[in-house]
């Protein structure tokens, strides 16, 4: 029995008690079913009658007793014990807990996904680093924790859309483009410039593949760098993403927003709604009635259109093309750009409470020999992601950006994440699954293979019961991860089932040893081993990390 099937038998036993008159409520839509921290308290406890004591004008205790004499009924309950106020104990019998792992075994990859977030469909954009040189340290956080989220988002039922929008228009593209064509002419790089030797390199890469380019006029040359630079960017910036498992469903240009006149119909539909206005010869979006710190110009005063106007017509592309929520995820520094994107909602007659979503991840820092390394793109002087891969593995630097609430500033210490001890967090939760491997492998060796005469109630010590509601709660960190949009929960889930897994393994003989005979016990054992790989191995998939069999 899993927590959810546990949860949907409080709702029956609700229903029961409601249908009898002994309960005037409402049945709740979902009750919550929680592992106590102090075992003595049973296997599960929910507080689902002081919930409901109000409403049926009943102490909670009074409610309480009412569902403990029906839950007492259910197949594979032991004990149920009403405790403090009105909390409801539950103790399973060591055959129903024990049960869970052939559940998981049959289930294998299927097992953890829910459908919380069933027909919800999300466009989920991250990373959009600017395509003027490779992804940097933050952009590569971005490419975990989004990838990650996506991948949580989908084994909760959601409909995800992954989208990296090119910043292929405005000044920054035409300066990246006035550095390539300097690099290639061998001048200084313009004021405000790229350098490093990425800009030499495509330079380099043009002037071989386009014979001529250097005999034509300058504005042709710059057209020609802009363009064709831009294309070797992008490939380069689709190459490290792919190598680092980060995958999108759509690169969307910004440049097709103003070619097409989609920012145009944008400004229109935002007047129609009501909220722009004209002054000093310049266009402005009221989005200080909805709660930014001032209006926004969207076309200033000498008729060019601003980074503004294109976010607008943006995000009503992504609403356009059957975006429920449009979920953007943003580097600390632009910060600002949250009360102003919501506003964009608002203005456009959305809840920007429900269709729009704006995550804000910190920085991170990263220490080589003690000492911090520090970043400008600018400068040339940057961490990229291809260093991050070549330093630590693709591996260890997923988990590791992964595991951290995107609240947080993340130092990766490049020691600890090639080393293999506990403190490399990655290895701790890899090792476990390559124990399981070896074991799994050494059972073969043996002849042994799982019985399909399953015995569960065997599964009875205090270290198989911990394992056992370790596993039972896979379903709701996936389930809390996607609904909180907070992917570190699965790995720091993971970190505690390797830990409950590890001591199982101290405490817990699996395979006989000399000449002892293979037992039920062996048999019902090896089902709880794959059980728990099954499950380290989805929770694994799901941060895009490998499953090693060897480490």
């Amino acid at each position: 029995m899993t927590p959810a099937d546990l949860s949907q038998a409080i709702q029956a036993a609700v229903s029961s008690a409601v249908e009898a008159g002994e309960l005037a409520v409402a049945v709740p839509e979902h009750v919550t079913v929680e592992r106590p921290k102090n075992r003595d308290h049973g296997d599960y406890a929910t507080n689902v009658a002081l919930q409901l004591a109000k409403a049926a004008g009943k102490p909670p205790r009074a409610v309480a007793e009412v569902l403990a004499e029906r839950l007492r009924g259910i197949t594979g309950v032991s004990e149920v014990d009403i405790a403090g106020p009105g909390f409801l104990n539950i103790t399973l019998d060591t055959a129903t807990a024990g049960a869970l792992a052939r559940t998981i075994v049959e289930a294998g990859e299927a097992y953890g996904r829910n459908e919380a977030l069933k027909g919800l469909r999300i466009n989920l954009e991250f990373v959009s680093a600017n395509p003027t040189g490779p992804i940097h340290i933050g952009g590569v956080r971005w490419a975990a924790v989004g990838d990650s989220l996506a991948r949580v988002l989908r084994a909760s039922g959601a409909d995800v859309t992954t989208e990296y929008y090119l910043n292929d228009a405005g000044v920054q593209i035409t300066k990246f483009a006035a550095s390539l064509q300097a690099a290639a002419n061998g001048r200084e790089v313009p004021e405000g410039g790229y350098v490093g030797e990425y800009i030499v390199d495509i330079a380099k890469t043009l002037t071989d593949a386009i014979p001529g380019v250097l005999d034509l006029p300058e504005a042709e040359q710059l057209e020609v760098f802009r363009t064709e630079g831009l294309k070797l960017m992008v490939a380069e910036i689709k190459r490290s993403m792919d190598e680092f498992g980060t995958h999108f469903d759509v690169w969307f240009s910004e440049r097709t927003l103003h070619d097409s006149g989609a920012v145009e119909k944008a400004i229109d539909r935002l007047r129609e709604q009501g909220h722009v206005f004209e002054q000093d010869g310049a266009v402005f979006l009221r989005t200080t009635d909805f709660g930014d710190d001032k209006d926004r110009v969207l076309i200033k005063a000498d008729g060019d259109k601003t980074y503004f106007a294109a976010d607008a017509a943006y995000y009503l592309s992504k609403r356009d093309r059957g975006a429920e929520v449009a979920l953007y995820m943003l580097g600390a520094d632009h910060h600002g750009y949250v009360n102003r994107l919501k506003a964009i909602a608002a203005c456009a007659g959305d809840d920007m409470n429900r269709n729009i979503e704006v995550k804000i991840g910190q920085f991170v820092k990263m220490l080589r020999d003690g000492e911090e390394v520090r970043m400008s793109k600018r400068a040339g002087n940057i961490i990229t992601i291809d260093d991050v891969v070549e330093w630590i593995g693709v591996d260890a630097a997923r988990y590791t950006l992964a595991r951290s609430s995107t609240d947080s500033t993340i130092t990766l210490d490049i020691n600890i994440l090639t080393s293999q001890t506990n403190e490399n967090r990655v290895f701790y939760v890899q090792y476990a699954h390559a124990r399981m491997s070896s074991l799994q492998r050494k059972a073969a060796d043996m002849g042994i293979t799982r019985s399909a005469d399953f015995k569960p109630e065997l599964l009875s010590t205090e270290w198989e019961t911990d394992l056992l509601g370790q596993l039972g709660e896979f379903p709701r960190v996936i389930a809390a991860a996607g609904e909180l949009r907070e992917p570190h929960r699965v790995a720091r889930y993971l970190e505690d089932l390797a830990g409950a897994y590890h001591r199982f393994w101290d405490n817990c003989p699996v395979l006989p040893k000399g000449d002892d005979e293979v037992t039920d016990l062996t048999h019902a054992r090896l089902w709880l081993v794959e059980a728990t790989r099954t499950v380290l191995a989805n929770g694994l998939t799901l941060l895009g990390v490998s499953t090693p069999e060897r480490m």
